[in-house]
């Protein structure tokens, strides 16, 4: 009954809070301790007990009432932040303040006369338990400070050093580094497991989300001058635990085992409060990573570190992040977010027995991340097979995705991971172990290495994804460019898939219907001369590809560029239906325990994303030198050389003028780089065909086997040096990071739904 009963009187003091005209004295201590004083709320009673009509009413018609409010909860905090909370009142004042700001902070930001509230000093309001230096600062500080304080608490966040009478320790004096919550980078000791700890972190980390989350209310912008206040201060100097909290989100996220003790069906029998704090950490530790503090976008090296003159506030959390270097780091923050990707991924025998993790987007964010601002830990995923460990769950999550309109945002971070390792040649070389995890996909079943599950899965999302993923399919060849330099030997299923692509690609209205499609072909071609000139002898299955469809190229090199024959295949476009989405015989068979892609259940929430880049400002070139090393490459392009502005998503109507277009036509179809296939089918079909006509051949493995033996040594042109596209850090694509990192947090956050229903102006919120 207790429990009804300050559920009551907590609504009884909304209502009057809500209906008194006249403003309510700081000072009447009676009133305002209603809010935080015995109930036994949680913070979905809150979030029921106050509803949003009620705070927007107070803010317009009471505003003094609801600058009161937010004071003396940030008051409660600070005093709790002082004594250290030794009594379990205290601990519940704390919870109760800390729902209650976390409930009302939205619609203080999405009020833009509001939004400065929280910066300014609240004059008169009464200081009790808060000093001159801490009463001269902004609100939004003071309430930063406790809530970094509140993270190390003992006994109740942090497990107590202390037994006895005197155990209550000086908060002020406390050294946080010996409170880190979990064992992992620059921490040895695993603190015991403390349910009630792992829930007070969990409120306090939402109450930290939430006051980062004034940028959903701000409209994009591509100034990367404009911070975030909050997070720049929380990540400042300023804050005594900085390096400690950075410490304990990374070690708690990566050390997290969401299948436990391996007894199936645990999750069914008792909540991981676990799993909550580590959704919560992941998402504090992207938000805080978004921001390099007045940085340039590339931070230096570890190494330089040292020697480097900040130009603006620095960012704690990026600077502790690119600082660290110890293998044993590296090798636990891997393991721990490829076990966590994984995660989904596993079958087990008995049905929904293992837990299921869902925040696999803010985990690629992190690991995004990581790449971006730690070049030694990139270097280190590359050096490793682990890398395939990443790999492998995010192949799963593209293909999973790919008909889903309301995961397209998981499309993208997948492709810029893929994008960004494939810049690098060791991916490449990583990409030939032989491929046996065998993960439910719904994609043919093949023999072969990581790159041919690559391709296989690539090729699917072009032809059966949905179309918005269109502006995707440069990128997605791009990284088959940069690694086919290095694959030794594609199966025959991925070599028909390459090859179906050329086909679907180079059909002339495809080619016609839009001013830069003629794009994706060259990528094909480039990516066939890397494997011929380069890794020949292994690739017999593409050279026979290549061979049986040899009319493709011949088409292409004869391609009619006059008017009139592309105005007959505009037209014809209109007739026919769509050739990319035509699936061969073998896509039938698919992996065991697998289920096709299926899109967004009706309902569905989805946050809009801002335009990405076109794949030439996303990428530089570079051209791999004979020792290895890679020299930038100016930029023009023979792709980009016709038209180098325009972006991926502009097309052309079929009724403009064709003046155009047939010169465009010509400029680019002069420069189709076809010399080494023509080469290698002068030479090679007739050998062929003669094998077949004198041994009486109907048999592939016979034609392969020749094939395999064969050699065109001084007969190939001489080998162009090796492009690579290394992906580039731009204003766009940090605004497109912004967009979606915040669009996830947005829709993950829903029990309670922090910000549902409030006036978010950096992205939309559409119903599926």
């Amino acid at each position: 009954m207790g429990s009804t009963d300050s559920k009551l009187n907590f609504r009884k003091a909304v209502i009057q809070l809500t209906t008194k005209t006249q403003p309510v004295e700081a000072t009447d201590d009676a009133f305002w301790d209603q809010f935080w004083a015995d109930t036994t709320t949680t913070v979905q009673d809150v979030f029921a007990l106050v509803p949003a009509a009620e705070i927007r009413a107070v803010r317009e018609e009471s505003p003094s009432n609801l600058a009161t409010l937010c004071y003396k909860a940030v008051e409660k905090l600070v005093q709790g932040a002082e004594s250290g909370c030794p009594t379990e009142r205290e601990k519940q004042v704390i919870l109760n303040s800390t729902r209650i700001l976390t409930r009302i902070l939205p619609y203080i930001f999405e009020d833009q006369d509001w939004r400065g509230f929280f910066w300014s000093t609240v004059p008169g309001a009464g200081r009790a338990g808060m000093d001159d230096d801490d009463g001269a600062r902004p609100l939004a500080e003071s309430l930063l400070l406790a809530i970094a304080d509140l993270f190390f608490c003992p006994d109740f966040t942090v497990h107590s050093h202390r037994r006895g009478p005197d155990s209550v320790e000086n908060m002020q004096s406390i050294d946080s580094c010996e409170y880190i919550w979990e064992a992992g980078v620059g921490f040895a000791q695993s603190p015991p497991l403390n349910y009630i700890h792992d829930l007070n972190r969990t409120e306090l980390l939402r109450l930290l989300l939430t006051c980062f989350s004034e940028a959903m209310y701000l409209p994009p912008t591509t100034d990367t001058g404009v911070l975030n206040p909050w997070v720049t201060f929380f990540c400042s100097t300023e804050n005594r635990h900085a390096l400690p909290l950075f410490t304990s989100l990374l070690n708690v996220v990566c050390a997290y085992d969401p299948v436990g003790y391996g007894i199936p069906y645990n999750h069914l029998l008792f909540s991981d409060y676990r799993e909550q704090l580590v959704e919560q950490a992941v998402q504090i530790l992207i938000v805080t990573l978004e921001h390099d503090g007045g940085v340039p976008h590339r931070p230096p090296s570890p190494s330089s570190m040292e020697e480097q003159e900040s130009t603006g506030p620095e960012n704690l959390f990026v600077n502790y992040l690119s600082r660290i270097h110890r293998e044993e780091d590296f090798d636990f923050i891997l393991k721990g977010l490829a076990r966590l990707l994984t995660n989904p991924l596993t079958q087990t025998y008995l049905p929904n027995s293992t837990k299921k993790i869902q925040f696999h987007q803010e985990l690629l964010v992190l690991f995004w991340k990581l790449c971006d601002f730690n070049k030694k830990f990139l270097f280190f995923v590359l050096k490793s097979s682990d890398v395939l460990d990443i790999l492998v769950p995010i192949l799963f999550y593209l293909n999973d995705a790919r008909a889903d309109q309301s995961r397209v945002g998981l499309m993208h971070i997948g492709v810029f991971i893929l994008l960004l390792l494939s810049g690098e040649r060791n991916f490449g070389v990583r990409l030939n172990k032989p491929y046996s995890v065998h993960v439910p996909m719904d994609i043919p079943v093949f023999t072969g290495t990581h790159a041919d599950l690559l391709i296989v899965v690539f090729h699917k999302i072009v032809t059966t994804g949905h179309q918005r993923l269109q502006p995707l399919f440069d990128c997605l060849l791009t990284i088959i460019v940069n690694v086919s330099p290095y694959l030794k030997s594609l199966s025959m299923v991925a070599a028909n898939k390459l090859l179906h692509l050329l086909e679907a690609f180079s059909t002339s209205w495809f080619l016609f219907s839009a001013a830069q499609n003629h794009h994706l072909v060259f990528f094909l071609l480039e990516a066939f001369n890397n494997i011929i000139q380069y890794q020949f002898d292994g690739n017999c299955n593409l050279v026979y590809a290549i061979i049986r469809k040899r009319n493709v190229f011949h088409q292409l090199a004869n391609l009619p560029s006059d008017p009139g024959s592309i105005q007959k295949a505009l037209q014809r476009k209109r007739k026919s239906p769509d050739v990319i989405s035509r699936t061969s015989s073998q896509e039938t068979v698919s992996m065991e325990g697998s289920h096709p892609a299926v899109p967004a259940e009706p309902g569905t929430l989805k946050t809009s994303l801002v335009a990405i880049p076109g794949t030439d400002k996303l990428t530089e070139k570079s051209q791999v030198s004979e020792d290895g090393t890679m020299v930038s490459v100016p930029k023009i392009d023979s792709l980009q050389a016709a038209h180098p502005d325009q972006s991926a998503a502009a097309g052309t109507s079929d009724t403009e003028s064709n003046s155009g277009r047939d010169n465009e036509v010509h400029s680019w179809k002069c420069k189709l780089p076809l010399q080494t296939i023509m080469r290698l089918l002068q030479v090679l079909v007739p050998q062929v065909e003669k094998i077949c006509i004198d041994k009486g051949l109907t048999d592939e493995s016979e034609i392969l086997k020749f094939l395999q033996h064969g050699t065109l040594v001084g007969l190939l042109p001489v080998p162009h040096p090796i492009l690579i596209r290394k992906y580039q850090a731009n204003a766009g694509t940090a605004m497109w990071f912004r967009t979606y990192m915040w669009g996830v947090v947005y829709l993950r956050n829903v029990d309670p739904p922090i910000w549902y229903d409030t006036d978010v102006r950096l992205f939309e919120i559409q119903r599926m």
